[in-house]
């Protein structure tokens, strides 16, 4: 979890304050709500938008969630 502590670091404290319920809420798999879409060419993994920050998560066979990254939207957010 070191890499998605390093991005929080790096966003203010407003887009925390945004981003941390919705981490609360995908790791305790509430994930009504949210605005939430499948990417392409993957099998299992999702993003969650809030503003300007993306959220991608896997979930694998287990239905167990792994969240993959935590970034603002850019040209190369979804390259992973």
């Amino acid at each position: 979890m070191d890499k998605i502590d390093k991005a929080l670091k790096r966003m203010g404290p407003d887009e925390r304050k945004a981003i941390k319920p919705l981490l609360e809420k995908i790791l305790n798999n509430d994930l009504s709500n949210l605005d939430i879409k499948k990417l392409r060419g993957y099998d299992g993994v999702f993003r969650i938008r809030k503003g300007n920050v993306r959220i991608i998560y896997r979930i694998d066979q287990s239905d167990k969630i792994f969240i993959i990254a935590i970034e603002r939207r850019t040209s190369k957010t979804y390259r992973f």
